[in-house]
């Protein structure tokens, strides 16, 4: 088991741009996408605050949502990148081993990174992500660099909704 600090309040921001990107697909019949909670198992409470201090987690978490766009199976990840260069780190094999399994079941896994200092989010299809992450384990880098990714998806704005990455999953569509 890892301990939990408030460490796990990072992303909070994108998450919350995430659910309200959700609710809006869900208010428009485009998709049906739910967070998934990560159990854990509080250890310290601060009574005043009613609120927990330490906990543990139960079990590794997979991916952070997971639902359907249109009659087809997604699941993602969410993570911030405050730099040029994202680390693999930041993804642990077993989401990869999930995602690799989800898309094998027909659905389709990706990864949302918001790059705050360039202030842009990006699509990383899984493809791309399983291209890195087999470099890394072939004794290559284990990050890749904005300069790698590729510009089509690139998420733009759009009115109503913060994070339209369903333009994006339909590029993903297009090339499979």
């Amino acid at each position: 088991m890892s301990a939990w600090k408030t460490r796990g309040l990072r992303g909070s921001g994108l998450e919350e741009l995430i659910n309200y990107t959700n609710e809006k697909y869900l208010e428009s019949h485009l998709a049906l996408i739910q967070k998934i909670p990560t159990p854990i198992t509080p250890i310290e409470f601060d009574k005043s605050s009613r609120t927990i201090k330490l906990a543990y987690f139960e079990q590794k978490s997979t991916v952070d949502y997971i639902g359907a766009v249109q009659g087809i199976p997604v699941c993602f990840d969410a993570k911030e990148c405050a730099v040029d260069t994202f680390t693999l780190r930041n993804i642990h094999e077993h989401q990869v081993r999930f995602m690799e399994e989800f898309e094998r079941q027909g659905g389709i896994a990706f990864f949302l990174i918001q790059y705050t200092k360039k202030d842009l989010f990006y699509y990383l299809t899984f493809r791309k992500l399983h291209e890195f992450w087999k470099r890394w384990e072939d004794g290559g880098r284990r990050s890749f660099r904005f300069e790698e990714i590729d510009e089509k998806y690139i998420i733009h704005p759009e009115a109503g909704v913060p994070i339209p990455y369903l333009n994006a999953l339909q590029t993903d569509l297009s090339e499979r």
